[in-house]
């Protein structure tokens, strides 16, 4: 069974409400995907929560970057168990942190729902962690964009869409530190780990999940890959 790693933005799940509609639609291109043999890990990212309970504590109190990250990392677990609850019929019964309990759990389990886990990094990497230890090559990030573009596109006119790339072109767009609340098309420490463990990227806006579907058919499909 192909075990498929897919990182879920916050701004998906709740853009500024919880989206009960791309809930749905998520529910229902899983539970057909694992009927056709399928298997997947599923890691929740913090989005808008996290930057408002960040933004706001802040305002409170001047917070050091660890605790910024673990504000972040209690929003991903609280959109994590969400995602739980929504496919309870089908996910693993624990949310699962550390990268490395991904290999506890039995391969009878069609689908894992993971979240933050420590401090210094996004969920970007730990996806890139739970795919190395299951095996996968590649991890999708689903987000609320298109395109990674060479600069953001809503300051910069001349920012241009990227369909495919390499590593070392990509990473040259990021920056080298990661930052708490850093709004980036992938984190620069996952982007490191990615290139040196070979894995790819497809970057695909989950508003779309037919462009998902695509993907995972090997087809050609409206997005980025990088590799």
């Amino acid at each position: 069974m192909e075990t498929i790693v897919m990182s879920v933005g916050g701004s998906l799940i709740v853009p500024d409400q919880v989206d009960t509609a791309f809930l749905k639609k998520l529910k229902t291109f899983i539970e057909t995907a694992i009927g056709d043999g399928r298997r997947f890990v599923i890691i929740a990212g913090g989005g808008k929560t996290a930057r408002r309970y960040q933004e706001a504590a802040d305002e409170v109190h001047t917070l050091d970057a660890e605790d910024l990250d673990w504000i972040g990392i209690h929003a991903t677990r609280l959109n994590g168990h969400l995602l739980r609850a929504v496919f309870k019929e089908l996910a693993y019964p624990i949310m699962i942190e550390n990268p490395d309990e991904v290999q506890d759990v039995p391969e009878g389990n069609p689908l894992i729902i993971a979240a933050g886990y420590r401090p210094g990094c996004s969920t970007d990497l730990r996806a890139v962690q739970m795919a190395d230890r299951v095996g996968a090559k590649k991890v999708i990030n689903l987000s609320n964009i298109d395109y990674v573009y060479t600069a953001d596109p809503n300051i910069d006119n001349d920012a241009e869409p990227i369909l495919n790339t390499n590593w070392s072109d990509f990473r040259k767009l990021l920056p080298k530190d990661w930052d708490p609340g850093l709004s980036s098309p992938f984190d620069p420490v996952a982007a490191k780990e990615a290139e040196e463990k070979s894995m790819e990227v497809a970057c695909i806006n989950g508003d779309n999940l037919d462009e998902l579907g695509k993907y995972l058919d090997g087809e050609e499909f409206r997005g980025t890959l990088i590799q």
